[in-house]
Parts: C-alpha cells; sequence; structure tokens
C-alpha cells in the first residue's frame, strides 16, 4: 500500500482559499436583496445538479486494484448533493407560493357586470 505525504504549504495554501470563500460567500449572501434570493436559489439548485453529476462520475469509477473508499465516498457524495437539490427545489418552490397572488373571489349572488 502506498504511503500518502501531504505538503504542509499545499495544506495552508489550500484552507486560506477556503477561508476566503467563506468569508467572500457570507458577505456576498447577507448583501443580496430579498427579491432576489429565489432566482439566486434556483441557479444555486443548478449548480448542485452539476455537483451531482461529479458525484457520480466518482462513485462509478472503477477501482478494480485499489480500496473501495474512493467510491465509497462517491456515493456518499451522491446522497449529500442529491438532498441538497432537493431541498433547495423545495425552499424554491415554497418562497415561489409566498408570491402567488390570490385571485379575489366573486359574490356568488351576482351575475355579470352590474353598476
Amino acid at each position: 500500500m502506498e504511503q500518502l505525504f501531504f505538503d504542509p504549504r499545499v495544506l495552508m495554501a489550500s484552507l486560506y482559499v477556503f477561508a476566503l470563500a467563506a468569508f467572500l460567500g457570507y458577505q456576498i449572501i447577507s448583501r443580496v436583496p430579498p427579491l432576489l434570493h429565489t432566482p439566486l436559489m434556483s441557479a444555486t439548485n443548478a449548480l448542485s445538479a452539476i455537483s451531482v453529476v461529479g458525484a457520480l462520475v466518482v462513485a462509478g469509477r472503477g477501482h478494480h486494484n485499489e480500496s473501495p473508499i474512493a467510491t465509497w465516498l462517491g456515493f456518499i457524495a451522491v446522497i449529500s448533493a442529491s438532498i441538497n437539490v432537493i431541498g433547495g427545489f423545495m425552499i424554491t418552490d415554497r418562497m415561489l407560493k409566498m408570491f402567488k397572488r390570490e385571485l379575489p373571489v366573486k359574490p356568488a349572488g351576482k351575475k355579470g357586470n352590474s353598476k
């Protein structure tokens, strides 16, 4: 079995990029007006669907001579990304229902348009 060696410089650079991405993402999302949340959620769901495809590629890749860890991690990624996509669409649908106008109901006794 092959030993894994991690370069501390690569790890520090990766953590630095992760911290910057988390900070920038929080700053951008917190400044989005409420009216734009629904289109933003739809775009996020599309990006999550792309991550499902990537997870399927990792899970379906044949690792005949290696341990099945990559396949299991790919399977977990497929499940997690699918839950993310389904939950995102449910939230988007719920938000869109908040903006629907209800049609006024006409009284049952009146017919036509009389003034």
